[in-house]
């Protein structure tokens, strides 16, 4: 163990850290070693990575020097943040930072950040065509992470900046799954208009950026985007309907009927909804399947996912 090059991980028991882990760990000759940075040890599924083999420490994205204590040693380290624990941008700046800021002091030789675009960028505060929240954002969970990416190459920290796609995991975890209309079919709703998105199944996040640790220094600088496959809600819906043995319609909405719909986050989500569709070509573009296959061999395409997680995805009765 001690000959192979530590990957510190951070939310090694989230989704993508997770997959990161036990793709490293799966592979019996691999050249690196996991070291699983948790805020509780002694959660089951920390314990789960300890009888793995995976090196457990403690630290908190909060505490600096916490943090500093888990680099030691290691040869790079995985770093996400988690934007639904807070719904804060200013809160997930503050830890891009300090991740930045600490794999500096640490002279990591290769970091892959999980980032994601900066909308105001391609959609500026002035444009009205989407609106403004929190007074300064456009799509606050994605424009905290893109906003971010300044920190790691002012500091000149060797960093991939990973591009992940919609979790097709969300319609099992995160409610977006079809939902029972007063005619009780069920709908899968989403803006999308007839426009394709880039989705993927969250376990090959963490596999494609295994394949990112071992590409090595060629990938320092560079943007990778990943992705499944590119579909569209009307073919969503007819391959979900197939795998749950049930009729799926697709609804599609207006991005302003998908804001109003008034759960935490429903704002924020129309946007995101609303910038996928307005920029269909651009961000599958940077999402290119082709190279996250590359990436990881095993990548599988949204048919293949429901196959293994169907009959995980709520249906009400």
């Amino acid at each position: 163990m001690s000959s192979k090059k530590i990957i510190a991980v951070f939310g090694a028991t989230g989704a993508q850290g997770g997959g990161l882990a036990r793709a490293i760990l799966n592979d019996a000759n691999s050249q690196f070693a996991v070291r699983a940075v948790t805020r509780d040890v002694t959660s089951e599924k920390a314990k789960e990575l300890s009888r793995m083999g995976v090196e457990l420490v403690t630290a908190d994205i909060d505490d600096p020097a916490s943090m500093q204590k888990a680099l030691e040693g290691a040869y790079g380290a995985y770093f996400v943040t988690f934007y639904w624990a807070h719904f804060s941008p200013e809160k997930e700046k503050t830890e891009a930072q300090h991740m930045a800021e600490t794999a500096h002091v640490a002279g990591l030789q290769h970091v892959i950040w999980s980032t994601l675009e900066d909308t105001r960028q391609y959609v500026p505060l002035y444009d009205d065509r989407m609106p403004t929240l929190m007074g300064k954002y456009k799509v606050p969970h994605f424009d905290g992470k893109g906003e971010s990416d300044h920190f790691f190459t002012d500091l000149g920290v060797p960093t991939t900046f990973l591009r992940a796609s919609f979790y097709w995991d969300n319609f099992i975890h995160f409610g977006a799954g079809p939902k029972k209309g007063p005619d009780g079919k069920h709908y899968l709703t989403f803006p999308l208009d007839n426009k394709t998105m880039a989705g993927i199944a969250s376990e090959d996040i963490g596999k494609c950026a295994y394949g990112i640790f071992k590409k090595g220094k060629e990938l320092v600088g560079k943007t990778v985007g990943v992705a499944g496959e590119y579909v569209d809600g009307p073919d969503m819906a007819a391959a979900m309907s197939k795998a749950v043995g049930q009729e799926v319609i697709y609804n599609n909405v207006t991005p302003d009927a998908y804001r109003a719909f008034g759960f935490p986050g429903a704002d924020d989500l129309g946007n995101m909804f609303q910038f996928y569709r307005d920029f269909e070509e651009e961000l599958n573009t940077i999402r290119d399947v082709s190279y996250s296959k590359e990436l990881n061999p095993e990548l599988k395409n949204f048919d293949e996912w429901l196959r293994e997680n169907a009959k995980k995805i709520p249906l009400e009765p």
